[in-house]
């Protein structure tokens, strides 16, 4: 009887008369195995139909009549992303049957915009309610989290070995990323996203003939990738005005976003880094560990947000009001040489027309580490320290958006079950390889040998050009490994500091003022934060992060 109901279940679903989220409920019930579902899934045409680009494989089995949290809910706050195929949300609808029917819980999203969410969530968390059993938050807003008391560690479900919960690997998180994890000690962020910014550039211009040729003639030195900001300034200034896809219309040296409340400060992190950290200041950029006071208009930030400022006149008028997708589209078209952001631009390089996304240039995408600089401001010290080899410094810049557990759930080992579900390496692997997702490399089964234990037939099964693939892996496991790094802020407060230091910056880059202005006037808004929260709790909270 139970064969004839099985098969009855595949030819609805081969059939399209049910949908994956009721055949797994489904083939809960009947006693499917997980691997045996997971194949009927790979078979259905309505399913490989939506589907742009590889799917992760099921890896829940399903519970039956003996479901752990049975008749519970988990509902999950997570930036809107445009559904079902949406970034950092999409991969939560796609999981959902197979969670269901795991657990016998009931999954809910709430999607809601970027500028929306940390306000909800901590309204949720200040009153108690405990609408959301889990954000999908911003590494940045932890520190403001953990100070309120408004999140639950997971060290002791992570040490569970039970079976009671999916099984996933914390040291297979590279350094970097995994640092953002944590707070004070205990486990509080699971592993999702991993953020870095990287130069991207278009590998085939940079090795045209023509180009290289009338490079040099104009600029006095070959045309690579650059490894300063003043050779990227260059590269950019070449090729901006130029017909770069073919279209007969005049391209961009760069394109960035930089529209306010967008995540648009980012870039000026990982741009300024170098300007400002050193071997001998490896720590030293937001404040004076003494007495707190604001260190963002030394001269080495103003330096850095000039630069940017010359830079940005190399891109289109329009990227002042852009938001990611806007930006990440330009460069997808083939209508800039370069770009800095974050990993889901190289995989959505690779989602070409044919696989339902917008690329032009599969196979044309190089990467590399953040270009540096000849020298930078020690702000201990007040001095410029000039280096005799570029001074690169990596990052971890950008949200790392990765789950977090309500202590006001009703539901919290349900709630970890479908985070810890998301982390495991088969799901994982396959989240990196696509770039709709927003899930971007840092553990390593990301990286290719010898830094890591993927594979090139992997990246390729995965829709990658190898060369593609090679260079990307490469660029972010230089990022993460890079010996230093930009200080990432995650103290009490940090969200706001950064909407502050977010509107500021992009006064100055649209002209409304000058680099000093603008970051005199962010150094008064920092003052006004700090002294509101609490000099010397913020003192201490911050020289803490440092490790003094």
């Amino acid at each position: 009887m139970a064969d004839r109901k099985q098969l009855e279940l595949a030819r609805a679903l081969l059939a399209g008369r049910i949908d994956r989220r009721d055949f797994l409920k489904q083939a809960s019930v009947l006693g499917i195995s997980a691997a045996a579902a997971d194949l009927f899934l790979r078979a259905a045409p309505g399913a490989r139909a939506q589907d742009s680009g590889p799917v992760p494989p099921v890896v829940a089995e399903p519970c039956g009549d003996d479901c752990p949290f049975a008749g519970q809910t988990v509902t999950v706050l997570v930036n809107t992303g445009g559904g079902e195929k949406g970034s950092i949300e999409g991969p939560f609808h796609e999981v959902r049957a197979e969670f269901e029917a795991a657990t016998g819980a009931t999954l809910n999203i709430a999607a809601v915009p970027f500028e929306e969410h940390f306000p909800k969530l901590i309204e949720d968390m200040a009153s108690g309610t405990g609408q959301y059993d889990t954000s999908v938050a911003g590494a940045w807003w932890l520190g403001d989290l953990v100070a309120a008391d408004f999140l639950l560690a997971y060290d002791e479900y992570y040490n569970d070995t039970s079976g009671k919960f999916p099984e996933w690997d914390y040291d297979a998180v590279l350094t970097g990323p995994r640092s953002l994890l944590e707070y004070g000690g205990s486990k509080y962020m699971v592993p999702n996203d991993h953020d870095g910014q990287v130069l991207y550039y278009r590998s085939d211009l940079f090795a045209d003939s023509e180009h290289q040729a009338a490079f040099a003639e104009a600029y006095n030195y070959d045309l690579a990738v650059p490894t300063t900001w003043d050779q990227f300034a260059d590269i950019a200034e070449y090729f901006n005005g130029k017909d770069l896809n073919g279209d007969g219309e005049p391209d961009s040296g760069v394109v960035l976003h930089l529209k306010v409340g967008q995540q648009g400060m980012f870039h000026f992190m990982s741009f300024s880094a170098p300007f400002v950290i050193g071997p001998e200041n490896p720590k030293l950029y937001w404040f004076n560990p003494d007495d707190m006071t604001p260190l963002v208009n030394s001269a080495g930030h103003v330096a850095a947000l000039n630069k940017l400022i010359e830079i940005t006149k190399f891109g289109p008028e329009a990227m002042f009001g852009w938001n990611l997708p806007e930006g990440w589209s330009y460069f997808l078209a083939g209508r800039a040489a370069m770009t800095f952001t974050w990993g889901d631009l190289g995989a959505l390089a690779q989602e070409t027309a044919e696989r339902g996304g917008q690329s032009t240039v599969q196979g044309m995408t190089g990467a590399g580490p953040i270009p540096g600089t000849n020298g930078y401001f020690n702000v201990a010290t007040n001095a410029m320290v000039e280096t005799a080899e570029p001074n690169m410094v990596g990052n971890t810049t950008g949200g790392s958006w990765a789950g977090v557990i309500s202590k006001f759930s009703k539901a919290p080992e349900a709630t970890y079950f479908l985070l810890a579900l998301m982390a495991t390496k088969p799901k994982s692997v396959v989240y990196g390889y696509r770039g709709w997702d927003g899930v971007d490399p840092g553990r390593t089964f990301h990286f290719l040998p010898p830094n890591g234990d993927n594979s090139i037939e992997g990246y390729e099964g995965g829709g990658w050009a190898a060369a593609d693939a090679e260079a990307y892996t490469t660029a972010y496991f230089e990022n993460f490994g890079a010996e230093l790094q930009f200080p990432y802020l995650r103290i009490p407060g940090t969200f706001e500091y950064w909407q502050a230091f977010d509107v500021r910056l992009s006064e100055a880059v649209t002209g409304q003022s000058s680099a000093e202005d603008a970051l005199n006037a962010a150094v008064a808004d920092f003052e006004g934060i700090t002294d509101r929260l609490g000099r010397e709790t913020q003192l201490e909270q911050y020289r803490t992060s440092l490790g003094l």
